[in-house]
This record gives C-alpha cells, structure tokens and sequence, in this order.
C-alpha cells in the first residue's frame, strides 16, 4: 500500500504555497488584480523574492493557479446544491444552481472578481485559458439546466442560430455533451447564464446594496422568474 501522507518538506511546501495564494487574495481585496505582484507577497511573508519564485516562476503562473483554484470551488459549489435534487426536478435544480453561485460569489467577493471581473493587467493566460475545466464544467452544467426545460413552453419562438454563431469550443462541448440541443439552446443557456450573473455581479461590486436592501430577495424572485419563462414547475 503506497503510503500518501506528505514528508516534512513536501507538507511545508503546501503549506508555504497555500499561504502564497492567501496572501495574494488579500493584496487583491485591498488593491484590485493590479495589486497582485510577487514582491509584495515576498514582503509580507517575510520571504525573499527568489524563494518565492521557486513556488511560482512568474505572476502569471500565480494568477493561473488562483484563478483555477477560485473557478473550482465555484463549480464544486454549484454542483453539489444541484445534485442534491433529483434529475426530475429541473426547477428545484436550477434554483439551487443559482443560490449556491450566488452565495459563493457573496463568501468569495475577491474569488469572483478574479474568475470574472476586470482582467490582470499585463496577465497572460495560458493556451486554453486560465481555468479550462472549471469553465467547461460550469457550461456544461448551466447547458444541462437549459437541456431539462428544452424546448421552454412559454419562451417566445427561438431565433434562428447556427453553430457558427458560437465559440467553437462551446459549440464542440454543447455537441459532445448534449448531442440533441440545436444551436438556439445554446443561446438560451447564455442568456440564462446572463440572468444568474447580472444581479450578482452588481452585488459583489458594491452597486446593489445601497439600493435595495435585501440583494437575496432580489435574486430569488429573479430565479423563479426564470424558472417560470422556461416552463418549469416551481
């Protein structure tokens, strides 16, 4: 049997390398994406910037790695409030979807700006982006949602979409996933995606609260409101 408990040294890595990552979210509430830089996090760790470049050769490197971090414990979220209802009760599977997004975007404020929010000057991400399988698991579940109301009864006639209308890695993940949805449902799931976000995006940046004073109501009837549109029972 192998043993996995990590040595002494291995675990003092992970250890330093989580401290890493808190620290650098902490200059990210305090400062925006821009604040995020190596030598600041080497000074207020106490660490040599060369030690600090033996966890992450170049900024990029530790945005990529927050950003992915930040993008899973998002989806592992959405993921687990949706699978906690039956696959026959799509409404009470969207509406948890949307809580749980909504509540780790209120726990998680730096997170959500990191994985949607102004991009890092000077960032470059990687080939694929910074979160590849975070991101396509978050399409696949927000296509999912759409694919249990397709076609929505009460949505007005779809517009006429082709699959060239789309990213093509969204359209080959829509055909490899759900290989019975035509292209308008794909505009549909972006625009429930879009409905999700919006009331959030305002709250976690500060535009919602000083006009309403329950942000969470808001939300949840903006839900209901889209579980209706598609057709399904609440």
């Amino acid at each position: 049997m192998t043993n996995t408990t990590p040595t002494r040294r291995e675990q003092l890595r992970l250890d330093t390398t989580a401290e890493i990552k808190r620290v650098a979210l902490a200059l990210l509430a305090e400062g925006g994406p821009d604040a995020i830089a190596l030598r600041a996090i080497a000074r207020e760790m106490r660490m040599t910037a060369g030690a600090l470049y033996s966890y992450y050769a170049t900024r990029d490197d530790l945005i990529t790695a927050l950003t992915g971090d930040m993008y899973t414990s998002l989806v592992d979220r959405t993921e687990s409030a949706r699978d906690a209802h039956p696959v026959d009760a799509p409404a009470a599977r969207l509406l948890a979807w949307g809580e749980a997004f909504r509540s780790w975007a209120i726990e998680h404020p730096d997170g959500f700006r990191l994985v949607y929010g102004d991009p890092v000057r000077g960032y470059r991400a990687p080939e694929g982006g910074a979160a590849p399988e975070a991101a396509s698991r978050a399409c696949a579940g927000l296509t999912g949602l759409v694919a249990a109301a397709w076609p929505p009864k009460d949505e007005e006639p779809a517009d006429d979409y082709d699959w060239d209308d789309f990213d093509p890695g969204l359209a080959a993940l829509v055909k490899e996933k759900f290989p019975d949805l035509p292209p308008a449902a794909v505009a549909l799931a972006l625009r429930v995606w879009g409905r999700m976000h919006g009331l959030v995006a305002l709250e976690v940046y500060g535009h919602l609260r000083s006009q309403a004073k329950d942000p969470a109501r808001l939300y949840r009837a903006e839900l209901r409101d889209l579980t209706r549109s598609l057709g399904l029972a609440d």
